[in-house]
């Protein structure tokens, strides 16, 4: 976020003319540069170890096309171009090719200006993959921010930068252990019914962050105009439930007032975590008692994905967003899809809980269906088959979206 937290593809020249206005200084998430980047050698290292240096310390802006004197910005110059989309481009291979680990997450927002220039904002999200090291021309070296902007790590702080991020990876990861064996023991906001169970984490990077917190107000705000943002997982009606609780805001439904079948919780530092029995069929004339029909499970995971992306992003909440899916209790069940003499069905899933690879959203406007199907495959390799059905042989999928 820039400017008093407008969105970065909201910004316009007026936006940037308040910088000026209100001699907005740089410093540990602010850089301007007068000129872009160039193709040298020395104009691609220096672009790196700037990008580089935002998301070693706390992310930040880096801003072609103003100009500043004594690290105040002074004048809108504006980047003259014939062809933003290939600039654009060539900055994103730069960064693509000169930087290891890649930087997760960053986005290249060119701004018209009514002379027909541009103004081009790299928004850099601050990193959990620490540390980022430059790499073109076997540069190999670290860079991070300060007050000051920035400076070159010694050998203590990059010890300290790999410690950090490998901290955060088993916070996560512990964190959603926790919360699986929590369902699993049936310690979760309402009582679930018996059976099988899916799972969905969406982790913010960020949400272990010091101090980090969505307040009720904020969630409340969204709620009364978008209520369907908060719909728990499989719901098939509007009449669902919600309340406050110690650890935010969730949504429940089911059919009777003690045993529910869905809740989505919504944490106050962003997590969601969606839970429902109803992608399995326990009690349907089947051929096969204990079974989950592709179709709905499927395309329902990918409505309701959409539905708390689009939440996450009205709570101002900056991706890396980590996605986790889950099936627990499916020992014995069996993958079924339709045919038009009726569904058709395979091997039985060998083990109790399917605890899936994740998968990173690096951009809200992403394609679900893409990021969701190596997850989607899994489960299909788990009930004997080769990949989801879901898709057709290029990957792409066949359902309607």
């Amino acid at each position: 976020m820039l400017l008093n937290g407008k969105p970065l593809d909201k910004i316009t020249e007026s936006d940037l003319q308040e910088l000026i206005d209100n001699e907005v200084a740089e410093g540990k998430t602010i850089d301007y540069k007068e000129k872009l980047s160039g193709n040298s050698d020395t104009d691609k290292k220096e672009f790196l170890y700037d990008v580089s240096s935002f998301a070693n310390a706390s992310g930040g802006h880096l801003i072609f096309g103003i100009s500043e004197d004594k690290g105040i910005a002074i004048k809108i110059d504006g980047i003259e171009t014939k062809d933003i989309d290939k600039e654009i481009l060539r900055l994103d291979n730069i960064l693509r090719d000169g930087v290891s680990p890649r930087i997760p997450g960053i986005r290249i927002q060119p701004i018209q200006l009514q002379n027909n220039s541009y103004v081009i904002i790299i928004d850099i999200p601050r990193s959990f993959a620490l540390p980022h090291m430059v790499t073109y021309k076997n540069s190999s070296r670290f860079y991070s921010r300060n007050s000051r902007g920035k400076y070159q790590l010694s050998v203590d702080e990059i010890r300290t930068a790999f410690t950090v991020s490998q901290g955060l990876i088993d916070r996560i990861r512990d964190f959603r252990r926790e919360r699986l064996s929590m369902i699993i023991a049936d310690e979760t906001p309402v009582m679930l019914e018996k059976g099988a169970k899916l799972v969905l984490h969406l982790i913010p990077l960020n949400a272990f962050e010091i101090n980090y917190i969505i307040t009720t107000e904020k969630i409340n705000s969204i709620y009364q105009k978008k209520q369907y943002l908060f719909s728990p997982l499989y719901n098939n009606h509007r009449d669902w439930k919600c309340r406050y609780n110690l650890d935010g805001f969730f949504t429940y439904d089911g059919n009777n007032l003690s045993n529910y079948n869905t809740y989505s919780q919504f944490f106050r530092h962003g997590v969601v975590e969606a839970t429902s029995n109803r992608f399995a069929n326990d009690h349907y004339n089947f051929p096969i008692e204990k079974n989950f029909i592709y179709k709905d499970y499927e395309r329902d995971i990918i409505y309701c994905l959409n539905n708390y992306l689009q939440l996450q992003q009205l709570l101002n909440i900056p991706t890396p967003i980590i996605i986790f899916l889950s099936m627990v209790g499916v020992s014995s069940y069996i993958m079924g899809y339709d045919l038009p003499l009726g569904p058709i069905f395979r091997h039985t899933i060998d083990r109790d809980n399917l605890i899936l690879p994740e998968v990173m959203i690096e951009d809200y406007n992403v394609d679900l269906y893409q990021v969701m199907k190596p997850i989607f495959d899994t489960v299909w390799n788990a009930a004997g088959y080769p990949q989801s059905l879901n898709y057709d042989e290029q990957g792409n999928w066949l359902g309607n979206k």
